[in-house]
């Protein structure tokens, strides 16, 4: 059975065999998407389409995945036939070949853990390097002097640094409203855009964007760990201006309602525009207040009667950037070479420095069914876009390289050719 996607959208005078092919292929990638959904709550991030194809998907049987496992196969054999311009069918290509995996994952065929993060999100991945690790953790404990161990030493710098609980609300209202003004004076928004802030519990994340379409978006900040004052800035860029909210009401306007790609209605968990979208939004605060965001932060927090040492913050975060690979190596020793929770815990806490409690969270989100992969997002998608900005050809200034990661649907197998053609 066929679907149209929008019924009240206007008819073409002349629609051509190549158009219906590729509204064709286009509705059944939304209606793929929308029934993993069905066998996993929350594998649809947002959803702003036509409610019927919902709707329709919802009031289906539930699909088992070996059927979505097929579908998806049928779909990528059709894309080059379709009639769409090559970056759709690129984007396509890339997308499908993510679900196809997850198909294969929900029906518990053997896939090893390396392939289904490639599958996903069109990276390899590889164990960190331990001498990086001691490097960072030597300058580290250079900066942070005193007694103590350097991870009680970071422990309790991390402490100065907590955001009073009852001002959390507080603080990111103000960040986001100058970040807010920053991605404004650079980027076209929608004039009636907006975010929304909760502080929620309970989850195995930080942060989560849940983008509602018509360029509005529910910002949740977990507080079941604390949250320092000198990285909220981060958190709010990420989630937020220039982030996740910002790409979505960007790509809505530009290749949603004036392109007509309603691929870009839909956005799915463990596939390639996931990547791209979490290397990006880790990018935030790069691009709109730069190097000097140590001080930027410490003038907001001031006007707040809240302090924080900005410029130690800024070499802090310079020095345990490394560390961000840990994390992912937990994943690549859990799922990958067989190790024990316990010792992925003890790698955790010794080469990332965190507490007991951090660990676990950690833990939690590599151990759940939908996100354990997902710390790749993270880990290489700020390798790969963080390097191709720094690559920018000469005379393209970073606003209008960071630009095209937010209106163009590009894939992290085309940024990477991209980069090698240089």
């Amino acid at each position: 059975m066929r679907h149209a996607i929008d019924a009240s959208a206007p008819e073409s005078p002349a629609t051509t065999e190549a158009d219906s092919l590729s509204v064709d292929v286009i509705t059944e990638y939304l209606l793929l998407g929308l029934r993993f959904d069905r066998l996993e709550p929350g594998f649809v991030d947002a959803y702003t389409g036509d409610p019927a194809l919902r709707a329709e998907v919802e009031n289906e049987p539930a699909p088992r995945p070996v059927e979505l496992r097929v579908r998806a196969e049928e779909l990528l054999a059709e894309l080059d036939s379709s009639g769409l311009a090559p970056e759709r069918v690129a984007f396509l290509r890339a997308q499908l070949i993510g679900l196809h995996c997850s198909a294969r994952v929900m029906s518990a065929e053997p896939v090893g853990f390396v392939e289904e993060v490639a599958a996903y999100f069109d990276v390899q991945i590889e164990l960190g390097s331990e001498s990086r690790y001691t490097a960072a953790h030597s300058e580290l404990d250079a900066l942070l002097p005193g007694s103590g161990t350097l991870a009680q030493r970071y422990a309790a710098y991390r402490r100065t640094d907590e955001c009073p609980p009852d001002r959390l609300h507080e603080v990111v209202h103000a960040l986001s409203s100058r970040l807010r003004d920053h991605v404004r004076a650079e980027y076209e928004l929608p004039p009636n855009e907006t975010v929304s802030y909760q502080i929620v519990t309970d989850k195995p994340w930080s942060g989560f964007n849940y983008y509602r379409g018509e360029s509005h978006s529910d910002v949740a900040i977990n507080a079941d760990l604390p949250h320092r004052l000198t990285q909220l800035p981060h958190l709010v860029a990420h989630e937020s201006y220039p982030g996740h909210h910002t790409e979505h009401c960007r790509k809505e306007v530009r290749l949603v309602t004036m392109d007509r790609h309603l691929e870009h209605t839909i956005f799915l968990v463990n596939t390639p525009e996931c990547l791209m979208a979490e290397g990006l939004a880790d990018l935030g605060i790069k691009v709109t207040v730069g190097e000097s965001w140590g001080a930027w932060t410490e003038e907001i927090l001031r006007d707040l009667g809240l302090s924080a040492d900005g410029e130690l913050a800024q070499r802090v975060a310079t020095a345990v950037a490394p560390l961000n690979d840990v994390r992912q190596d937990a994943a690549i020793l859990l799922h990958d070479r067989g190790r024990g929770q316990d010792e992925v815990l003890d790698y955790l806490q010794r080469w990332a420095l965190v507490p007991p409690e951090r660990a676990q969270q950690s833990l939690r989100f590599l151990t759940d069914p939908l996100w354990r992969a997902y710390t790749s997002t993270y880990v290489e998608g700020h390798r790969l876009l963080s390097s191709w900005l720094d690559a920018r050809p000469s005379g393209t200034s970073m606003g209008d390289r960071f630009r095209r990661l937010r209106d163009e649907p590009l894939t992290p197998g085309g940024v990477l050719a991209e980069a090698d053609s240089r």
